[in-house]
């Protein structure tokens, strides 16, 4: 949505937390140290399969390339992998070096990770040989299991199941609430960053409207710390500030969505919101200089919690820069050079990959374009991801194109069917809630889940505003939205 003016690497798995690294000395009989010594973990575990990782330290010679063979014990069947060429024989597992890591110094290491299916049980390989010299190990634990009450733990762990958003439990949950915007704006601006109160009072606000989730949209080089931002509102004192917010989020039990709004990159073509290179305004995707940096930044804050869950890039819009749909979506997944843009761009996969490169887990929502209202092809041009953790994202206002039951009929209804699909922008610029109001029944009629723009006290003249007050006093357009959460979470 607009606002007020001036006012690398595949991979990672289903539902499970995330666990630190934990490093077992081993020495052999005689004291010496051992030729290689490799850490095995299991960082990811769900249903029918898991994310793992090894850690070959060389204790011996240097060497050009390398290759690490181990057996599975119970059954399990690799699937994909990543910083090696991975590859299964019967039992045993093989992850050969790639050219760009195969020079592994004495005392050096080098680390590489995997998915794989299992059933009965995930038993640890005993035994590893790297050149064919045996090595001794170091085995981490089983993920803890994950919290199932959210009322006793905050909010639940999401994952994607099907077309539905479960818990660990595996009930369905919808995601319902507010976007609470200010973290894209002010800090560029140089005035702050947020717009208006955080503290807890404010946040409590929300989650007595009955909200289940808060959507912060965020600014990539405030977060990054840029040169250009003051550094009263850049790098550190920025995450601290979104880490802070998260952390009183979950606090009173409400899913937080970190949500990249803002990016990098010079366009001044087709429905240009800004000339600026810089992050002041949105801009029609996302770039490849800065995006998968950020996004690495962002999930590796958060990749141990996952209740925080990752909305890619706010409105997406390469339909106004290209000549065709087709080049639009081949943009949009892709990114690279993109006609009518003038910067590298990042594409969904990018995205995808750098979460993911990071370990992170996090449940993945990816909004289509045109502006998020456009789901035509989003099952044609879906990022892959491995993990199967990926909701599609969806925005419309009363001014949009796909703003008729028709159209949701016709392009949302065969995304919902395949995938979880999370509305996450609602709104109407009339002051009132007759839009938002066919939206919301339409969405609650199929269990779907959908975010209020926004939890800010503007003038609702110059974007639609939920609230006149912080202490959560409904505009006539908020009332719409308080009413019905006290209706469907009361």
């Amino acid at each position: 949505m607009r606002h007020p003016p001036r006012s690398v690497l595949l991979a990672v798995a289903g539902a499970a937390a995330l666990i630190g690294s934990v490093t077992v000395p081993v020495v052999t009989a005689s004291g010496a140290a051992p030729a290689c010594s490799v850490e095995y973990s299991v960082t990811s575990q769900w249903d029918s399969g898991f994310q793992g990782a090894v850690k070959v330290t060389n204790n011996t010679a240097a060497m050009s390339s390398w290759s690490l063979a181990f057996d599975f014990a119970g059954g399990q069947k690799l699937t994909q992998g990543w910083n090696a060429t991975w590859s299964q024989s019967g039992t045993t597992v093989t992850a050969a070096s790639e050219s760009y890591n195969g020079s592994l110094a004495t005392g050096a290491s080098v680390s590489a990770g995997f998915i794989a299916s299992w059933s009965g049980s995930n038993a640890v390989p005993n035994s590893f040989k790297l050149n064919g010299t045996s090595c001794n190990t170091a085995v981490e634990p089983s993920p803890t299991p994950e919290p199932t009450d959210p009322a006793e733990d905050g909010p639940p762990v999401l994952r994607a199941s099907g077309n539905k958003l479960v818990d660990a439990g595996g009930v369905t949950r919808r995601l319902l609430g507010v976007n609470r915007s200010g973290g894209e704006f002010m800090c560029v601006q140089g005035r702050g960053i947020f717009d208006g109160p955080v503290d807890d009072a404010s946040v409590k606000a929300i989650a007595d409207w009955k909200a289940n989730t808060v959507r912060i949209p965020l600014n990539e080089e405030c977060w990054l710390g840029l040169s250009n931002i003051d550094p009263a509102y850049a790098g550190a004192n920025y995450i601290n500030a979104v880490k802070d917010l998260v952390a009183k989020v979950k606090a009173h039990g409400m899913t937080p969505v970190v949500e990249l709004h803002w990016t990098h990159g010079q366009y001044t073509g087709n429905s240009a919101g800004c000339s600026d290179v810089h992050a002041s305004c949105q801009k029609p995707m996302p770039d490849m200089q800065y995006t998968p940096s950020f996004w690495a930044s962002v999930a590796n804050t958060f990749k141990n919690d996952r209740t925080v869950v990752f909305d890619l890039f706010n409105e997406p819009y390469p339909d106004r820069a290209t000549s065709t749909t087709t080049q639009a979506w081949q943009c949009w997944r892709d990114g690279g050079s993109c006609p009518g843009i003038g910067y590298e761009v990042a594409g969904m996969q990018d995205l995808v990959d750098s979460v993911r490169g990071t370990g992170a887990a996090n449940l993945i929502l990816a909004g289509g374009i045109a502006y998020s209202n456009d789901l035509s092809q989003w099952l044609t041009y879906r990022p892959a991801d491995p993990a199967g953790n990926l909701a599609a994202a969806w925005h419309v206002y009363n001014f949009n194109t796909c703003a008729n039951e028709s159209c949701w009929n016709s392009t949302l209804a065969p995304v919902a069917a395949q995938v979880p699909l999370v509305a996450g922008e609602i709104g109407e610029n009339t002051c009132a809630h007759g839009f938002i109001d066919q939206v919301m029944k339409w969405f609650d009629d199929r269990g779907l889940s959908y975010l209020g723009w926004t939890w800010n006290t503007w003038d609702c003249s110059s974007g639609p505003s939920l609230i006149s007050s912080y202490d959560g006093t409904p505009t006539a357009f908020g009332t719409g939205l308080r009413d019905r959460l006290r209706a469907l979470n009361g």
